[in-house]
């Protein structure tokens, strides 16, 4: 049922604005409670003009019954002053009088068409007990009285007790008068304020309808503004912070989107910087190359050892030339989210052992040392050629920056969920205000260095999207002249997103 009236809502385009369900929330909220409200005052007036009806005829009713015992009236029904009164409140309340002796025999009809007869009802029977009730019968709009006739007398005098095992008297009636009320003008009255009401509640809607017009579009002005800020921004009018503090919610929804574009100026600002280091990268080996071949072809004569070193030098540009290509073809390779992972399932000691294998005659140039430590053995599913990328980055840079007779140790352990590989060095360190700029594209901490060694200043940032792209994290610490360590763990399980 919720899922098809959600359906439904989302068809209907004005019920998806939050404009108009402020609108008609606000619409509910003012008139739900003015109908209940209208409806109860109705009833209780009708309730409460029912019962002061009732109370006033049993009163003059019971004045009557006093008259009637006063002039006999039971046994005689001539008299003209208890007919006049009997006609008068038979009019005035636009009703019936009934009187009945005490043999239930009807003596006096206010219509004249019941004289005479005999009438046994409950009503009857529980007034000559000398009860005194009403019944209002809504659906005929008229008000049953029974009204028992007692002598007074009669009642302030004890009665002789019973004589033992009779039974006491169960009334002091003499005879009863049944009368019926009309209640018309109590309908009418009642339909007049119904009417009176409606057109006041008309009135109240409309200006409710005003006011919740006005209010639905208050309340969602700053949401408006929160929306032509963002245009704005996207079209380029606007490149600051914007602010719309009005709600919690706009503030929260501001907060997000500023930092978004914070995000985003230095994602293009990272961009432009990639691009123009990218530029750099590659045309410093093309000018050298450049000059290498001018110096050759404006000389004569060249000697063929110059030629020979010239050309050594040119086939080094080239080669550094490629291995940046084939850095950055990595490097996009790897920054592509549908780039394609071959999980399988592997023995990360033996993947470790098989990179430092390769890795250590370039170590072993230097006199550096390379341990391997495990405490277990780890199984792990992973993209063996990715994380064999971004390992063997790790070790080669621990390797080039380090001292002669350092050392590179590479430990493995892991715990129910993640494997955590640390790489650590006895080189020269990085300074702490350099640290978080490592893994950045181009960027070297000492570039004069890393020319000497080859670097392209892509390694670590290639090494970083491949362990991201295990769902993985790396962690550096370094102190500058006393060594690096970088810790990197990824998950035994590969999750897909």
């Amino acid at each position: 049922m919720k899922v098809m009236l959600s359906k439904i809502v989302n068809k209907i385009p004005g019920l998806r604005s939050l404009k108009y369900r402020i609108f008609f929330i606000i619409l509910a909220v003012g008139i739900v409670p003015t109908m209940f409200l209208r409806y109860a005052i109705l009833q209780n007036y009708e309730q409460r003009a029912i019962s002061v009806r009732i109370s006033d005829v049993q009163a003059q009713f019971k004045i009557l019954a006093d008259h009637l015992i006063t002039y006999n009236y039971l046994s005689d029904t001539s008299s003209e002053v208890v007919n006049a009164e009997l006609a008068m409140l038979a009019e005035l309340y636009d009703g019936r009088v009934i009187i009945i002796d005490r043999n239930c025999k009807i003596i006096k009809d206010t219509y004249a068409i019941s004289e005479g007869k005999t009438i046994i009802s409950e009503e009857v029977i529980l007034g000559m007990r000398g009860q005194t009730f009403a019944n209002y019968d809504a659906d005929n709009r008229y008000i049953e009285v029974i009204t028992p006739i007692v002598d007074p007398k009669a009642s302030e005098e004890p009665e002789e007790e019973p004589e033992e095992g009779e039974r006491p008297p169960e009334n002091l009636a003499q005879g009863v008068m049944l009368i019926s009320v009309s209640t018309d003008n109590i309908a009418t009255n009642v339909d007049i304020l119904q009417s009176q009401a409606t057109t006041l509640q008309v009135l109240a809607m409309v200006i409710l309808i005003v006011i919740a017009w006005a209010l639905a579009r208050v309340l969602v002005k700053p949401f408006e503004r929160v929306t032509t800020a963002i245009r704005e921004t996207k079209e380029g009018y606007n490149t600051e912070a914007i602010s719309v503090m009005d709600y919690v919610e706009t503030e929260h929804i501001i907060t997000a989107f500023n930092e978004l574009l914070g995000r985003m100026r230095v994602l293009d600002e990272s961009r432009q910087e990639f691009v123009s280091n990218v530029s750099h990268e590659l045309k410093t080996p093309i000018t050298s190359m450049k000059v290498l071949a001018d110096s050759l072809i404006a000389q004569e004569d060249v000697p063929v050892e110059l030629y020979q070193e010239f050309m050594v030098d040119i086939a080094d540009e080239i080669e550094r030339e490629n291995k940046i290509i084939n850095d950055l073809l990595a490097l996009v390779k790897l920054d592509k989210t549908s780039a394609d992972m071959n999980i399988e399932n592997i023995n990360l000691n033996e993947l470790i052992e098989l990179i430092l294998k390769r890795l250590r005659p370039i170590a072993k140039q230097r006199s550096i040392d390379v341990l391997y430590e495990s405490a277990r053995e780890v199984y792990a599913e992973v993209d063996e050629v990715k994380l064999t990328l971004a390992l063997s980055n790790f070790v080669e840079n621990a390797i080039k920056y380090n001292n002669e007779y350092g050392y590179v140790k590479v430990s493995l352990d892991a715990d129910h969920q993640y494997a955590t590989i640390v790489v650590e060095d006895n080189g020269i360190g990085i300074p702490e205000e350099e640290q978080e700029h490592v893994f950045e594209r181009f960027y070297r901490v000492d570039k004069s260095h890393s020319r000497e060694i080859g670097g392209t200043g892509l390694g670590l940032a290639i090494a970083r999207n491949a362990i991201l792209m295990h769902r993985g994290a790396i962690r550096i610490d370094s102190e500058e002249g006393a060594g690096t360590q970088i810790t990197v763990r990824i998950p035994l399980i590969f999750v897909s997103k």
